[in-house]
């Protein structure tokens, strides 16, 4: 992805809210399997980590990102935007 392309997905996701939240208990399976299955029905994701989760921000998105074959947008504090094309109707246009 390149740093133009990263721009506008960011651009895009600043009016998104958070769908999922990852809490005390980390990333469970069941967070995992969730956020897989929103791709199926949007391309761009915003996750909140809230305050009582002991793991990195970071750290989270990337095994996010690896186990829904997805890629990191940002990590901007404890928010994490995720973008996963639609293989047969992407709906977003990247420049």
């Amino acid at each position: 992805m390149t740093s133009k392309q990263r721009a506008y997905l960011k651009s895009l996701a600043s009016g998104l809210d958070p769908i999922f939240q990852v809490g005390k208990s980390s990333l469970t399976p069941q967070v995992t399997e969730a956020i897989g299955e929103a791709f199926n029905t949007r391309e761009l994701i915003k996750v909140a980590v809230l305050k009582n989760c002991l793991d990195d921000p970071r750290e989270i998105a990337e095994m996010v990102a690896e186990r829904t074959h997805s890629q990191v947008v940002q990590v901007i504090g404890k928010k994490i935007v995720l973008y996963k094309p639609d293989k047969d109707n992407p709906r977003i246009q990247l420049p």
